[in-house]
């Protein structure tokens, strides 16, 4: 499995904000993720967009940890949140998904995200007791290793409707027709007489002429001659749709 690149968006509120977004950082790269933070890659003299530029370029994630700090300068256009967010609201990295865009909420009391983000779903940060829960989510998430894996669809139990007539009760149609396939199993000719199909069946012979009947008047028998029976392409479709002969 590919190890995951990602980039941490923050801004710079506090001392203490900063701490955490540094355990935070060091928790994803410590189980498996490429976590890419300022405080590490970043040195006095570098250039800063030009950091942003490449990191947003390369990774698989952009993890964005918003705090009402970093939501008011993404909204304004300020600071590297701000050219943050008008990098990957240009054209410039198009080649971004923008579902690998993770917003995370570290604010307590309210959800509040950049406007730009306000439609994608979140993941909750903001109480440190349900830290350890969140952080399951989230790397489940980076390191496509779900919880739930949706199942493969089964296959159709249900013939097509257009092919597809219930059987009767004690379903006549059906003796018929398995009588008549079985008849031709046995015959070379292109029709079939009755006395090569009453072997094939123990339906009363009168019961059996109601349904020859029944079939020639549904078309999916044709006679030829005197009690001499083709087999239509709609029987054809009846005999497959039935599982009586294989397509």
């Amino acid at each position: 499995m590919s190890v995951p690149r990602v980039f941490i968006s923050y801004s710079h509120d506090s001392a203490e904000h900063k701490g955490w977004i540094l355990d935070f950082a060091t928790t994803l790269r410590n189980r498996g993720v490429d976590a890419v933070l300022d405080q590490w890659d970043l040195r006095p003299g570098d250039d800063l967009p030009h950091f942003m530029e490449t990191e947003l370029a390369q990774c698989d994630y952009v993890v964005m940890v918003c705090t009402e700090l970093y939501v008011k300068k993404a909204n304004a256009g300020k600071g590297g949140v701000g050219y943050e967010k008008m990098i990957m609201t240009s054209s410039l990295l198009e080649g971004i998904d923008s579902n690998k865009v993770i917003p995370i909420i570290r604010q307590v009391g309210n959800q509040l995200r950049p406007t730009f983000l306000n439609s994608k779903l979140y993941i909750d940060f903001s109480k440190n007791d349900d830290v350890e829960y969140n952080l399951d989510e989230l790397l489940r998430t980076l390191l496509d290793a779900p919880l739930y894996e949706k199942p493969e669809i089964g296959t159709n139990p249900f013939v097509p409707l257009e092919n597809s007539k219930p059987d009767r009760t004690s379903d006549g149609m059906k003796e018929v027709m398995i009588a008549i396939a079985g008849a031709f199993e046995k015959s070379t000719r292109d029709s079939v007489n009755l006395r090569e199909i009453m072997p094939w069946t123990t339906i009363h012979r009168l019961t059996f002429d109601k349904y020859i009947r029944l079939a020639l008047t549904e078309g999916l028998l044709q006679e030829t001659l005197s009690s001499y029976y083709q087999v239509t392409e709609a029987g054809f479709d009846y005999l497959v749709a039935h599982n009586i002969v294989q397509a």
